[in-house]
């Protein structure tokens, strides 16, 4: 899992991408490949 500070560069990536909020952190999620998950904050 990376650390970014742009999550929509991250998001950019790959089409299945998704943003999700938990516990006042951001992060992409991705089902089909999990190597693009990345947070922020």
């Amino acid at each position: 899992m990376k650390v970014v500070n742009s999550l929509k560069t991250v998001k950019k990536r790959h089409k299945d991408c998704r943003i999700v909020r938990r516990r006042g952190r951001v992060y992409v999620i991705n089902k089909t490949n999990p190597r693009y998950k990345a947070r922020q904050g």
